[in-house]
């Protein structure tokens, strides 16, 4: 590929355009194309534009458009608009704004448009960019700038929100900038400041990659062909016989219906763990009664031990003697079944769970494999859930709140009503099932996926929680999943989460924990809902005992009010999805398919590090019929790879790829489509065993398997080995992937978007010498993007991009575009709090919305298929407009960055008598 060095960029040009410009239009045609550019890019760009001189062109146009007698406001709004966008991301800013004018000249105009709040606005958004740098802010000081700003602030009515908002920012930023430094080191703190977001800044850039041949060229595969002849197993659709299948298929229908007949479906449940539930049996199986929470939740039952055995293990033996056919009965449910509590609590109660059977996950959840040896269901994973029917609005921030919640915990050091009694410590058993206190809350998390390591009772109501980190290492601690009981209803308790890791959080944006109450489950609303006031997160005072890579942990709090007093309630980070779920979910849809017309096949891609099989999943559409044109077709079709939860604390990805799963294996005419056009290849978890142990990041060897694709070891990292292995197949059967995507969750941005791959992109953002005009690039990588834009209200096109990073060289997207040569090859993100535009603007997520973004990426597939205008006929679309106008959604005019820094930071260097506490947790 022949490259040639570029003179002048295209940014050049636009700013040059930008200054001689002398009619209104050609002005107005050039801020337009400036803001979609920035708009569809990221902060990459907005830094590659400063580096061509962005922010003087920007400058210069407001200096020429604002000294005119009378401005023109639709050229002059625009560039204000650009300068406080671009002026955010440019350390200089301040002086190049004094060095051109600009300052006095915006503050003049501010002067001079006090009464139209829209446009004083855009100054004081201008103006708080400017104030970032201390000379300019004194600058504006010593013109009466704060007077001025101050005196807007009471001037303005309440319709005018925005305009106070803006005015307080920036007497804010003013303020902060003359008091926080003295007369003689203003130029001293700009120079710290300057070279602080420089560094931010070069890091950021330096992390693209520029090397051409780096992003060109493909690397030789990591291990010989002959060993990718063992994953033709994993492509059963070329092997099988389907003309014995429609020979038989009219006797096998009949054979399958009449045993249906017969046996019919079962909802009683094996038995599971519990040798004082056998013990009950007979009593409850003669007189069932209605139960009551306490009457079957007995931690003391459910966790029984006989001479110092683990019932997972008692279990084993006494499985191991059944034959295949009979543990393969057993485990669904079709062998002989004992009456315990949650068996009367399936018969007393309607149980109708789309997709989902009690006894069904019971069975797969007694073959699940634990490092603990879990010998506990979770309530919600056991009996299911359904959405909450209703929308559930981003919770609203009370001002002060984490002033007022810091202040609480600072007051923990002088006040005497600090009880800080441990009430549960996972590795003491004693403390695990302590005696009942009349007004202690109780807690519990050996379980699968459950994640609370200590809790301590700080004050009456108010409790201390550590989580565990990922195994065999002492960091990514996030994911929470743990149960309370014991509360008193209509009392507010507050929760503190003292060892988080990350800087910031979507708590701090309107995001709320899930909690399910299983009372409310018994009354018919097995519902996951997002519950939690008082919501903050923040820097606090403790810090880890080995290892300084963090001065500190972050809090996350929350207040938790219950409704009932006899109730036993979940709280997680999000909606959990465990491993068992999954199995009996697949096993479910296996059952629900008409094998005559739906080729669904489930395999074992590998067994994890645990022993826990990692499941692989084939879905397509059986031939029509004998005829060669039809087999020849099928065994044609171009595959789709899609994975999911490689991440295990990434909850919201396994309910995307439920969306993905139930919608290939439906009546629906697009999926009906998409089978006879494709082969689906699915690997729904790819870490089993952190999902099962309820870890955030990594597997049981510490390892991010998202960082292990350029050389995966097959024993470390068997799951990622085996996924390159089986992608590296379809490469040399020429069968490569039309497209692969990750599925993944974004803890800290809203909606749901694209990461893919671009060399051009990249090379362009990098700001390389490269002509990158000269480089022919199939521009096909947007079109699923594109496609979304479209069709899904929860996705933003605006937040996708496809820019090559050094730092994610080994990750899924990389490897698969850049070894195997797959154009498409995607990170999927959905958010873990909700949506900030479309008919979902200020909602946070449910499982509906999720799940339906599994099922419109399917839709989004259509866009790629040959006869697309057979495929998007009218039939097709009617199908794809769920009673709302999603076909005219799109998200370009709502560019969201990342959320900023939380305005009530804590600086604990502030309080010097104030030391970081070691939090002795690992």
């Amino acid at each position: 590929m022949s490259v040639s060095q570029n003179p002048s960029s295209g940014f050049e040009v636009i700013f040059s355009t930008l200054q001689n410009a002398e009619d209104a239009e050609s002005t107005l045609n050039v801020l337009n194309i400036l803001d979609e550019l920035l708009s569809a890019g990221t902060d990459h760009r907005i830094h590659y534009m400063i580096s061509k001189g962005g922010s003087e062109a920007l400058l210069s146009a407001l200096m020429k458009n604002g000294s005119r007698s009378s401005p023109d406001y639709t050229i002059l709004l625009p560039i204000l608009y650009l300068v406080a966008k671009v002026g955010q991301k440019d350390c200089h800013i301040g002086k190049k704004a004094e060095e051109a004018g600009a300052v006095l000249l915006t503050l003049n105009l501010l002067k001079n448009n006090i009464q139209h709040a829209g446009r004083a606005e855009a100054y004081l958004n201008v103006i708080q960019v400017f104030a970032g740098s201390v000379s300019t802010s004194k600058h504006i000081g010593s013109n009466q700038g704060l007077d001025v700003v101050y005196n807007l602030i009471p001037r303005y009515t309440i319709k005018n929100r925005q305009t106070i908002k803006a005015s307080i920012i920036a007497f804010a930023a003013l303020l902060s900038s003359n008091e926080s430094n003295g007369d003689d080191d203003d130029d001293d703190d700009d120079k710290v400041e300057d070279d602080y977001q420089e560094a931010q800044s070069k890091d950021y850039d330096n992390d693209l990659e520029t090397d051409l041949n780096t992003l060109c060229l493909r690397p030789a595969t990591d291990r010989p062909k002959e060993l990718l002849l063992q994953y033709s197993r994993l492509c059963p659709e070329l092997s099988h016989d389907f003309l014995e299948d429609l020979d038989l298929n009219s006797q096998e229908s009949s054979s399958s219906s009449s045993s249906d007949d017969e046996t019919g479906p079962e909802k009683k449940t094996p038995e599971f763990l519990s040798q004082t539930e056998k013990g009950t049996s007979d009593q409850t199986k003669s007189a069932p009664c209605p139960l009551k929470v306490k009457d079957f939740y007995s931690h003391t039952g459910i966790n029984t031990r006989s001479g110092g055995t683990k019932t997972g293990e008692t279990r084993e033996e006494a499985n191991s003697s059944l034959t295949d056919d009979e543990q393969k009965n057993k485990n669904e449910g079709n062998g002989k079944c004992y009456n315990s509590p949650m068996t009367d609590l399936i018969d007393i109660h309607n149980h109708d769970i789309p997709y989902h059977e009690p006894s069904m996950y019971r069975a797969a959840a007694m073959k699940t494999k634990s490092v603990p040896g879990f010998s506990t269901l979770a309530f919600p994973d056991f009996w299911g859930q359904v959405p909450p029917p209703g929308n559930e609005p981003m919770a609203p921030r009370k001002p002060n709140i984490q002033r007022q919640k810091v202040l609480e915990d600072i007051q923990r050091f002088l006040n005497t009503d600090i009880i800080n009694q441990v009430v549960f410590d996972l590795e003491d058993e004693c403390l695990q099932f302590p005696p009942a206190e009349p007004d202690s809350l109780r807690f519990f998390s050996s379980f699968e996926c459950g994640n609370l390591r200590k809790a301590i009772r700080v004050r009456r109501y108010e409790y201390d929680l550590i989580l565990n980190a990922d195994a065999n290492c002492s960091q990514h601690t996030q994911w929470f999943y743990f149960e309370v009981s014991n509360m008193v209803p209509d009392v507010p308790y507050r929760f503190n989460i003292i060892n988080c890791e990350k800087s910031n959080s979507q708590f701090n944006y309107g995001m709320q924990p899930v909690l399910y109450s299983v009372r409310d489950a018994l009354n018919g609303k097995p519902q996951w809902c997002r519950s939690g006031t008082e919501i903050c997160y923040f820097r606090n005072h403790f810090c880890p005992v080995r290892g300084r890579l963090r001065t500190t942990f972050y809090t996350l709090t929350f207040t938790i009010t219950f409704k009932y007093s006899e109730d036993v309630c979940y709280l997680a980070y999000h909606y959990p999805y465990t491993y068992s779920a999954l199995r009996a979910h697949l096993r479910l849809l296996n059952r629900s398919v008409d094998p005559s017309k739906v080729f669904f096949r489930e395999q074992v891609l590998c067994p994890t590090l645990a022993g826990n099989a990692c499941p692989f999943v084939t879905i397509t559409a059986c031939p029509p019929s004998k005829s060669y044109t039809d087999i020849h077709q099928l065994r044609n079709r171009p595959c789709i790879v899609l994975s999911s939860r490689v991440h295990p604390g990434e909850s919201n990805a396994s309910w995307v790829m439920k969306g993905t799963l139930e919608f290939l294996c439906s009546h629906d005419p697009i999926a009906q489509a998409l089978r006879e056009t494709f082969v689906f290849k699915i690997i729904p978890m790819l870490n089993p065993d952190g999902v099962i142990n309820g870890m955030n990041r990594c597997d049981l060897n510490r390892d991010d398997l998202n960082r292990q694709w350029c050389k995966p070891d097959p024993v470390l990292c068997p799951t990622i080995y085996h996924t390159k292995g089986f992608l590296s197949y379809l490469s040399s059967i020429r069968r490569t992937p039309l497209v692969f995507c990750d599925y993944h969750g974004h803890s800290r941005k809203k909606n749901v978007f694209l990461y893919g791959c671009s060399v051009k992109e990249t090379l362009w953002q990098s700001g390389s010498t490269f002509d990158t005009a000269a480089l022919k690039e199939n521009p096909g990588y947007r079109t699923i993007a594109k496609a979304l834009d479209r069709i899904a209200p929860a996705f933003s096109f605006n937040s996708c991009n496809y820019l090559v990073e050094k730092s994610r060289s080994a990750t899924a997207r990389i490897v698969v575009w850049k070894e195997l040569g797959v154009l498409r090859s995607y990170t999927m993100e959905s958010t873990f709090n909700g949506f900030d535009q479309g008919i979902y603007k200020g909602l946070q997520t449910r499982t509906r919305e999720l799940e339906e973004m599994g099922m419109k990426f399917c839709h989004s597939l259509l866009s790629l298929t040959v006869d697309t205008r057979a495929l998007y006929g009218r039939s097709l679309i009617n199908h794809m407009n769920p009673g709302h106008n999603v076909l005219d959604h799109k998200s370009h005019n709502c560019f969201e960055d990342d959320e900023p820094p939380c305005v009530e930071e804590i600086e604990y260097s502030m309080f010097p008598g104030l030391k970081g506490k070691d939090l002795n947790w690992t």
